[in-house]
């Protein structure tokens, strides 16, 4: 049976892992000769998300299921105002989420757009990791029952 700080581990370890595979395909699809890059830039939304609520995992601060990086960054600025405010740029993503996935008035993405979102959600990765660095580089947490008798 998983400790406490073991399925908390697991958990952040999860999010993380989605959140380069969002960033791995919007590097492809931004790559591709594509007519709209809705699709990059919606990958590139989903891992700026994504890191940040491996970040809230982290940190046990609880979060609704949204899309919304606004308030997922209100909620980190709890434990770390700074680097809320260094995210900020993410929030200019939201839109990508849900508003150009569906047909309707939003309009055709364009590469140069997918490009920007890349390195933004980029930035947030890189952000987000420096925070965890030193939680990560500790490894998963033993169980402290473990070995003994």
């Amino acid at each position: 049976m998983r400790t406490p700080d073991q399925v908390r581990w697991d958990f952040v370890q999860d999010w993380l892992r989605k959140a380069n595979s969002d960033i791995q395909a919007t590097r492809i699809l931004a790559e591709e000769d594509l007519d709209d890059y809705e699709v990059a830039t919606f990958h590139a939304q989903q891992a700026a998300e994504k890191f940040i609520k491996a970040y809230l995992v982290r940190h046990q601060v609880e979060f609704s299921k949204t899309h919304e990086i606004k308030s997922l960054r209100n909620l980190l600025a709890s434990t770390d105002q700074s680097l809320a405010d260094e995210l900020a740029e993410a929030d200019e993503l939201t839109p990508y989420a849900v508003e150009y996935r569906y047909p309707g008035d939003a309009g055709d993405v364009s590469r140069d757009d997918a490009t920007e979102a890349l390195r933004v959600a980029e930035r947030v990765r890189t952000r987000i990791l420096a925070t965890l660095e030193d939680y990560l580089q500790a490894g998963r947490p033993n169980d402290p029952t473990e070995g003994s008798s």
